[in-house]
C-alpha cells in the first residue's frame, strides 16, 4: 500500500496533537479554574438597599476535592446577603462533611435550597454521548445518598428555608423576599400542587406587603420555569446545566441536560409567556460527575447576583 503523503502525515498530526492537548486542558485545567461571576438586576422596590445573592450550584462534592471547598470557602469574602443552592451538592457518598466545612463560613447568613437529582443519588458511570441524545433521566435505582442528612443539615444547622415543593418569606435588609420552589423534575418530584398551596398560605398571610416573588428549581425544564413563572416570579434560579460542561467555541452548549435551549443553559437570559416576564439565572455550576472529570470552553463558576431597587 502507498505511504501517505507528508501533507496528510502532517494533517494527522496535527489533529492529535490539538485534540491531545483539548483532552489535557478539559480535565486538568478548566475544571480546577473556578469563575465567579457578577450580575446586577432591578428587582427590589424603589429605594430598596441592594441584596447580593450568592448563587451556588452542582459542586458535585467529593471528600478529596479539596481545592473546590477552599474556593467556596474564600467566597465568604465577598459579603453575601443571601446563599442561593440551587442542588446537586453531593458527588459521593461520603460528602456530607466535606459540604458541611465548605459551606461552614456562610453559617449566619440568610440562605434558601432546592435538591437535585445527585442529592439523592451517587455518580455511577454513563456513555457521556448519551447527553447529546436525552437527558439522562434515572429509571429504577433507589436512593443511595443520605438526602434526610443533608436536608437537616442545610435547614436545622444552617437555617436555610427548604424550597423543594415550599414557599417560605425571607426578610433580608429591607426588603422582604417570598421564595417558592419545587422539588428536581429531572426525576419527577415536582409537585406544582404542593407548592402552589404552600405560596397561596403565605399570600393570604402577607397580602398587604410588598414581597418581591422569587421562583428556584434545580432542572430548569420548561413546564417548571413556565409554572414558577405563572406564580408571578419576577426572577428564576436553577442549575442542572453545567452550561454544557463542554460547549464549542463559537457555537456555545450542545446539550443542556433537559428540555430548555442550550442557547440558556448558562448565565442570564428572559423567560416569559403571554402574559408573564422574568429573569432567569441558570449557573454553570461548580463541578461534575466523578466519572466525567472535564470542562471545556465552560469554567466552573459561581454567580453573585445584585438585586438592586427599580
Amino acid at each position: 500500500m502507498p505511504r501517505p503523503s507528508s501533507p496528510v502525515r502532517t494533517a494527522a498530526l496535527t489533529l492529535a496533537l490539538a485534540g491531545g492537548s483539548a483532552a489535557v486542558w478539559a480535565t486538568c485545567i478548566e475544571r480546577h479554574w473556578y469563575a465567579l461571576r457578577s450580575e446586577t438586576l432591578p428587582l427590589l422596590p424603589k429605594g430598596a438597599r441592594p441584596i447580593r445573592v450568592l448563587h451556588l450550584s452542582d459542586l458535585h462534592l467529593a471528600p478529596w476535592q479539596q481545592k473546590r471547598m477552599e474556593w467556596v470557602r474564600a467566597l465568604s469574602d465577598e459579603q453575601p446577603d443571601l446563599i442561593m443552592l440551587t442542588g446537586d451538592l453531593m458527588g459521593h457518598k461520603d460528602a456530607l462533611g466535606p459540604l458541611r466545612y465548605a459551606l461552614e463560613p456562610f453559617k449566619g447568613v440568610p440562605g434558601v435550597f432546592v435538591h437535585g437529582s445527585n442529592d439523592y443519588y451517587g455518580p455511577i458511570l454513563k456513555n457521556p454521548l448519551r447527553y447529546l441524545k436525552e437527558p439522562s433521566r434515572l429509571g429504577t435505582r433507589v436512593p443511595d445518598l443520605d438526602n434526610e442528612a443533608l436536608t437537616s443539615m442545610l435547614r436545622d444547622d444552617f437555617g436555610w428555608l427548604d424550597l423543594n415543593n415550599r414557599a417560605g418569606d425571607l426578610l433580608v435588609g429591607d426588603s422582604r423576599l417570598r421564595f417558592f420552589g419545587l422539588g428536581d423534575p429531572h426525576i419527577s418530584l415536582d409537585d406544582h400542587e404542593l407548592m402552589q398551596e404552600a405560596l397561596g398560605s403565605l399570600d393570604e398571610q402577607h397580602a398587604d406587603d410588598e414581597a418581591t416573588r422569587i421562583g428556584v428549581v434545580h432542572a430548569p425544564y420548561t413546564d417548571a420555569l413556565d409554572g414558577l413563572l405563572a406564580m408571578g416570579a419576577s426572577m428564576l434560579f436553577a442549575g442542572h446545566t453545567h452550561g454544557g460542561q463542554v460547549r464549542v467555541p463559537g457555537v456555545g452548549a450542545l446539550t443542556s441536560n433537559c428540555d430548555l435551549s442550550p442557547s440558556k443553559a448558562r448565565g442570564l437570559s428572559v423567560w416569559f409567556s403571554e402574559e408573564n416576564a422574568a429573569f432567569l439565572h441558570v449557573s454553570a455550576g461548580l463541578g461534575h460527575s466523578i466519572y466525567a472529570p472535564v470542562r471545556f470552553a465552560c469554567r466552573p463558576e459561581a454567580t453573585l447576583v445584585t438585586m438592586t431597587g427599580r
